[in-house]
């Protein structure tokens, strides 16, 4: 269930099969070609895709220096069908008030004729923090790596 005035959300149509997505999702070279906007380039430092588990990642422009992106943590992990992850506690399962908003993102996959359902809820804590993320550009930011994504898998 959703909240309009907590939630962001992004719905796609993958023409790829789950078991591909999912790949894309927990293979740190996958992972790397999709995550952050193309020119940008994305290092991964630590992504255990499972309950309690590290996400950590950098990201430079081309040819610059790499710097920190997501130090996060996955709360739920049910292969192939759903990933929940938070920036709100740190790899190290510390609180943390990441820059620019605390969130918790729930990725779901399910069959569709045409390939993978593939759906983005990312959660925040008040109606200010949901705002800055759409302000900052949730929708152009999400939507092209889920872009991206899809031509890794297609």
């Amino acid at each position: 269930m959703t909240d309009a005035e907590l939630d962001l959300t992004l719905d796609r149509v993958i023409r790829a099969p789950r078991a591909a997505v999912w790949r894309a999702w927990t293979d740190p070279a996958r992972f790397e070609r999709w995550w952050v906007p193309a020119p940008a380039v994305c290092r991964v430092d630590r992504l255990e895709v499972r309950p309690g588990g590290a996400f950590v990642t950098r990201f430079s422009e081309p040819g610059g220096v790499l710097a920190p992106h997501m130090d996060a943590t996955f709360l739920v992990v049910d292969d192939q069908e759903r990933i929940v992850f938070t920036n709100a506690v740190d790899s190290a399962w510390r609180p943390a008030a990441p820059e620019p908003v605390a969130m918790t993102a729930e990725i779901t996959l399910a069959d569709h004729p045409d390939g993978t359902d593939y759906r983005i809820v990312v959660r925040h804590g008040d109606p200010a923090a949901r705002a800055r993320h759409a302000e900052l550009g949730f929708l152009d930011g999400w939507g092209t790596v889920t872009a991206q994504l899809a031509a890794v898998v297609e």
